[in-house]
Order: C-alpha cells, then structure tokens, then sequence
C-alpha cells in the first residue's frame, strides 16, 4: 500500500492528496534569479481514483454481468475571485454516465466532495454534495453539471515578504550565492507550501469503491 493510499484512508476522504500542478508556480526567469508568478486562487483538481464511479447491482459481485452504471466526472474547469482579502474559487465540472439496463426512466443521485487543502496535506474546509442524473426510457447516457466552490484568507495564500525577497532577488555571475537555489533553503521550501492551497473535487467513494477504482 503507497503512502498515498493510506492517507485516502485514514482521512476517510476518499482523497488522493496529491499536488496540482498550475500557473502559480515558480519559474526560472532566463537563468537569473526566479520570478514569483504564483497566485492566491488555490490550484483545482481530481484526485487520483476519485474521478470515476462504478455501481454493481450485487453488494458482493464485481463482474461485468451484474455491472448497473459507470459515471466520470470531466470537463473541470475554475474561476477565481481575488480581489479581496477573501479570495473565492469555484470549481464547475460535468458528470456523464452510462446505464447497463435502459429499460425505464431512472434518477440517480452520486454524492461527490469538495474539499481544500492547504499544504498538499491539511485539510482546512470539505463539503458533500450530490448531482442527479436522468435517463428516460431506453436511454444509455445521462450527463448533469456541478459546481463546488471555496473561501480562502489572501493572508495565508501570500508568502511573507522576507521570503518573496530571497526567491526573486536577483543574482549576478560571480555573487557569492548566485548558484545556489534559494528554492532548495528548508525555510523557503516550508514557506511556499504553507501559502499552497488546493480546492479538489471527486466522488465521494465508499472504501470498497475507492479500493477498486485503485487496484483494477
């Protein structure tokens, strides 16, 4: 079992806890210095094995014969808010599914989460919602819109200034430090993950489901 799995389990979040990669990074400007381009709107993602749900219709059968539905969630897309000091993202995403049995009309109504994380690891705010999906009689596919969306202190989003000077003051050839990485100082290193923030969507998974979606 990874690292990762048994943080899923023992938050009973169903959560891969893992980074998002965005924008709001830091790059290397022509080789001197670094320019900080990060911004206060958390990074917005999937995490690993929460973006599909498969329903049997046996509790104990995993087999495609007693397969009822599959659902994914695709087409994330966030808009942010960041002019106050209370920075707001929201997160928008569409579900699309797909009955074995088309017989009927049915609803189906899947719990997802929406969480943030602060850190890559702590878990500040998370909230359940569900999305209802219907198939009329005879129908295959379904697809429903969601949304999730989540506050975060531009305080806490911000490095400190003593550290924002250490990354991007710029370094000469022939300075004493000017090959070293100020992003591999333990102090910077801390900083930036404080002031990381992520607002992460996913099914929210028994954890039988979210064992298969990991092992199949």
């Amino acid at each position: 079992m990874t690292m990762r799995f048994r943080l899923m389990t023992a938050l009973g979040l169903g959560l891969a806890l893992a980074g998002c990669n965005t924008a709001g990074e830091l790059v290397v400007d022509q080789g001197v210095g670094i320019t900080a381009v990060r911004t206060a709107c958390p990074a917005v993602g999937i995490p690993d094995y929460t973006g599909d749900i498969t329903l049997f219709t046996s509790p104990t059968s995993r087999t495609f014969a007693d397969l009822d539905l599959t659902a994914a969630i695709t087409n994330l897309r966030s808009t942010c808010n960041e002019s106050g000091e209370r920075v707001y993202s929201e997160a928008t995403f569409d579900v699309v599914a797909r009955r074995q049995n088309t017989s009927g009309a049915r609803t189906v109504e899947l719990p997802y989460f929406s969480t943030v994380l602060r850190g890559g690891s702590a878990v500040v705010t998370k909230r359940v919602g569900t999305v209802r999906l219907t198939f009329a009689d005879g129908q295959e596919r379904a697809r429903a819109s969601a949304k999730a969306g989540a506050f975060v202190n531009r305080a806490d989003a911000t490095l400190p200034e003593d550290i924002r000077r250490k990354i991007t003051r710029e370094r000469k050839a022939g300075d004493a430090d000017a090959a070293l990485d100020p992003l591999a100082d333990p102090e910077v290193r801390a900083a930036i993950q404080r002031a990381t923030f992520e607002l992460l969507v996913g099914f929210q998974l028994s954890e039988e489901q979210l064992r298969y979606n990991a092992t199949r």
